[in-house]
């Protein structure tokens, strides 16, 4: 089959460019890196039970991440954590709003102090994961999965609770969206850690 010639001379140019300014392979390299990291969050995200949120709350991470499994568990790691507690200290803030009802106040109260200890596991997770390589992985890595897990059965516990009770629907409405993304981001980031944990095995 013939080759046409302006496609000789297209390739010749191409070829051209990238042997004669190495701007222009270090460029193509990074779209390729580019693409490499987004796919590799994509794949990732795929994996866990919230795909979309997921991919929208990392995907502006992917340079940084690197396709690395163990830098994409510590930063949702990271990530979970600030959410949460920015959870704490709304929770905090709503009861001490005037107006509360004493059966919106016990389970406000609850919520805060399960927030609270979901904040302090998944504070103690990050140190453990920023240590984890050497002979300690597997000892380190189960006390951060049983953290996690606790945190995520912390912030269920939460959401069951208002579930029971007789709160204003626009209160419960508001808090049950902010503990169902903590609770969403944590499960989230439960899957990176225990995805991480089967590329050691």
């Amino acid at each position: 089959m013939a080759v046409s010639p302006h496609f000789s001379l297209a390739a010749i140019f191409i070829l051209f460019l990238f042997t004669t300014n190495p701007n222009y392979c270090q460029a193509y390299r990074r779209i390729l890196s580019s693409d490499t990291n987004t796919e590799f969050i994509k794949t990732s995200c795929a994996a866990t039970t919230y795909p979309d949120l997921c991919f929208a709350a990392f995907s502006s991470y992917a340079t940084e991440i690197q396709a690395d499994p163990k830098i994409l568990a510590t930063k949702s790691l990271n990530l979970t954590l600030n959410t949460t507690f920015s959870a704490s200290k709304n929770l905090t803030e709503l009861c001490k709003t005037q107006g509360i009802k004493p059966t919106e106040a016990a389970p406000l109260h609850d919520c805060v102090e399960e927030i609270s200890d979901s904040v302090d596991e998944l504070t103690k997770s990050i140190p453990e994961m920023e240590e984890i390589e050497g002979k300690s992985f597997a000892f380190r890595m189960s006390d951060i999965q049983t953290w996690v897990s606790a945190a995520l059965t912390d912030e269920d516990t939460c959401m069951d609770g208002f579930s029971e009770t007789t709160m204003d629907g626009d209160v419960k409405a508001s808090v049950r969206i902010v503990i169902e993304k903590v609770a969403q981001l944590t499960s989230i980031s439960l899957a990176f850690i225990n995805q991480y944990a089967r590329t050691k095995k």
